[in-house]
């Protein structure tokens, strides 16, 4: 499913989005958008949705466009398999997790973990550990198994191409992207946000800095620089929740994937699964 006509990347807009299952005005979902040119990637702009339906409207907007998102797009297949669900392809899979309430969904992954030993309750993705990811299945800290029954509906209720999943408009393509894969690449465990006041301390605020440095450095594998207004920069480091830089670590993954042979996905891509970019 690699195969759609990809439009020229000096077209193309690049979309990164820092995703909430549940968005509000005060912690709305954030998109980050910007154009490559060769090495370098310009941020645009930063957009706030508060909602799921501005989230929806946005996927609906025309393209050409290549979205990197933070969210997982798959399960673990041997979740899947052992709950015997649909896994003929990504959509059939995907439309049954979406007809299952989030009671359901908690009290299915509960019990699965129940009945598997310490140390190993969780089912991961072949991506899971190469990206450093949560596992999808996970419902608490953090929620992604709430951000996948939230996102991935959506993202086949619009139409969109995601490479190795589902042939949609080949104009408008989302890929999986992981924030904290490129951060952890220049910052190591250094944590540089949090939802909670108390912990918007000092060194998450250099941490910020230090990150932000590097990403217009071009420090990372991905080969890109990252070119801010004065502005920009200091709204980056300023957000200590992090939102914004989230969106643009998935941004600048976007970039990194556009200018790569089938996005630089795996060729044996499991569907059911999916994959995160760059990992």
């Amino acid at each position: 499913m690699h195969s759609s006509p990809r439009p020229s990347t000096a077209d193309l807009l690049l979309i990164g989005i820092d995703f909430s299952s549940a968005p509000t005005r005060r912690k709305p979902i954030t998109a980050a958008f910007g154009r490559r040119r060769g090495q370098v990637l310009q941020l645009d702009r930063l957009e706030a949705l508060p909602s799921l339906a501005e989230f929806e409207a946005l996927l609906a907007r025309p393209g050409p466009w290549l979205a990197g998102c933070d969210f997982p797009f798959g399960l673990p297949r041997e979740l899947v398999e052992t709950l015997d669900w649909p896994r003929a392809d990504w959509a059939s899979l995907i439309r049954h997790y979406a007809s299952l309430d989030r009671a359901t969904i908690r009290a299915q992954f509960a019990a699965f973990c129940a009945a598997r030993p310490a140390g190993a309750k969780f089912a991961h993705r072949a991506s899971d550990a190469p990206a450093g990811a949560s596992p999808s299945m996970k419902w608490v800290n953090p929620p992604v198994a709430y951000m996948l029954h939230a996102g991935a509906p959506r993202l086949l209720a619009a139409g969109v191409s995601l490479p190795g999943l589902q042939a949609g408009d080949p104009a408008r393509v989302a890929l999986e992207a992981y924030p904290g894969l490129l951060a952890r690449e220049l910052l190591g465990r250094r944590s540089y946000k949090s939802d909670e006041p108390a912990k918007q301390d000092e060194a998450r605020l250099i941490a910020r800095k230090d990150l932000v440095d590097a990403l217009e450095q071009g420090c990372s594998r991905l080969g890109l620089r990252l070119k801010l207004s004065h502005a920009q920069r200091e709204a980056l480091v300023d957000d200590a929740r992090g939102d914004l830089l989230d969106a643009v670590l998935c941004l600048l993954q976007a970039g990194w994937a556009a200018e790569q042979p089938g996005y630089g996905l795996p060729t044996a891509l499991d569907p059911v699964e999916g994959w995160i970019i760059s990992a």
